[in-house]
């Protein structure tokens, strides 16, 4: 059994395919020597820059579960923009609404028809009645930690450690080994010291989030029901349950980010594992890459903010923003929601998801690979370590980022695309089973060269 391979040998083979990958990409070389002159870096956004190989592969058309890069080759997309596009590229339904919307006005700050329906299926979903938009799921969390502390007067926010809730200012902290709250490592310009505003505590740890809610200080407990972005860390029995209980008894406001555990179904977490939070957040995927989010509340949530509210001075209290809402991507989201990302769609993603859970199981056990594999819905992620993590720092703990690159790239020379961040599978309602098998044939060949 082995864990991980010979570190000449991987660098060995990292660098075959860095040259293949040059060989197999000229135009996307030369956009990208054009793109370095005015964008940083060569690319619009800052983690773009983290794919593997000396430079993005630059996209000519995308749609479904494939892309095409400048060079014609055509990809299966298991990315699908780190489910920003969980349900497909350029979904037809989608697109249609959001091309009749264009021609009506896109941005009004005034409400059309859609959001209310839309609002309607997200609280019949979720099971939260009470329904607000934004422009993203960084946006709706900010905006519900801000309610958060406004109804109950505390000023301190609870996460997980090493959790991933967008650009959260209070989010970016996690316990270093004496269990104290602090920056992590990654976070650029903190404005104040994390500890001021937040409690870290390990996931699946219910002592620890009670001690944190006992100071009397935690106004929210921000979770995502699974951890996703630190790889998928799956909840014990009773964790999810245990915290409602805490934060019932001491007063705190517990908030599911479901922005990515939407994977589990339409409902996401909270819904098929019948919880209870007072707040829900999502983003990215209902709006079918239109930029849209969503923040849901209870019936008694929502009225503690109503009624401590003055009209007067809603639009300057740092919630809300003038394209939040929008008539474009509200369209989107009701099209999205109604037409695509449908009870029965999330069926066989999810039934696609098992086979290609199944078939890296059995590769990592027929290569005796010390790793695992695990699944949450229409989404799966094998990590580096022989059992499932049991929080956020096992996890964290057993990444590999050379390993983790080379892997990526064999993908991608092979027409695969993986997340950039982590070794994640998404499939959409548009992923078929051949789209599955290129995969299982990919990570075969990889195995093989590394391990036999």
């Amino acid at each position: 059994m082995h864990s991980y391979p010979d570190r000449a040998k991987l660098a060995q083979l990292f660098a075959a395919e860095v040259s293949l990958f040059e060989k197999l990409h000229p135009n996307s070389e030369d956009l990208h020597k054009k793109a370095l002159g005015p964008l940083m870096s060569g690319v619009p956004m800052s983690w773009m820059a983290k794919w593997p190989g000396p430079h993005p592969v630059y996209v000519a058309s995308a749609k479904g579960s494939k892309f095409t890069d400048v060079d014609g080759i055509d990809y299966v997309d298991f990315c699908l923009g780190d489910t920003g596009a969980m349900v497909g590229h350029s979904p037809e339904a989608a697109v249609k609404a959001i091309k009749e919307q264009l021609d009506k006005g896109i941005t009004l700050m005034l409400p059309t028809e859609n959001a209310a329906i839309a609002a309607q299926v997200l609280a019949e979903r979720f099971g939260v009645p009470k329904w607000q938009f934004t422009l993203s799921a960084t946006d709706a969390n900010r905006h519900i930690l801000r309610y958060a502390r406004h109804v109950t007067g505390k000023s301190k926010v609870i996460v997980h450690d090493y959790c991933y809730h967008g650009t959260v200012d209070e989010t970016f902290a996690v316990l270093d080994l004496e269990g104290n709250t602090v920056s992590r490592d990654s976070n650029i310009g903190p404005q104040v010291d994390p500890s001021l505003t937040t409690i870290v505590v390990p996931f699946n740890d219910l002592a620890a989030a009670e001690r944190a809610l006992q100071t009397g200080e935690v106004a929210a407990m921000l979770i995502e029901p699974a951890m996703t972005n630190i790889g998928i860390v799956l909840p014990e029995p009773g964790y999810l349950e245990g915290l409602r209980t805490l934060c019932d008894k001491y007063g705190a406001i517990l908030i599911h980010d479901e922005t990515h555990t939407l994977s589990e179904g339409p409902g996401g977490m909270t819904a098929r594992r019948g919880l209870k939070p007072d707040a829900i957040v999502i983003g990215k995927t209902i709006g079918s890459g239109i930029p849209a989010g969503a923040f849901g509340m209870t019936e008694s949530l929502a009225k503690r903010i109503q009624s401590s509210l003055h009209l007067e001075h809603i639009d300057v209290g740092g919630v809300g923003g003038t394209l939040a809402g929008n008539a474009l991507s509200m369209a989107a989201i009701r099209a999205t929601l109604t037409e695509v990302l449908t009870p029965e769609a999330f069926v066989q993603m999810e039934k696609l998801c098992t086979i290609w859970t199944q078939d890296v199981q059995n590769l990592i056990d027929k290569y005796q690979v010390g790793w695992q594999v695990s699944q949450l819905g229409c989404r799966a992620e094998y990590s580096f370590r022989p059992t499932a993590p049991h929080d956020g720092r096992e996890a964290q703990e057993a990444d590999d980022f050379e390993l983790q690159q080379y892997l990526h790239l064999h993908a991608l020379n092979r027409g695969i695309l993986m997340t950039p961040f982590h070794n994640m599978a998404l499939m959409s309602p548009a992923h078929t089973e051949s789209d599955v098998q290129r995969h299982t044939e990919h990570f075969d060949e990889a195995l093989d060269a590394l391990f036999s």
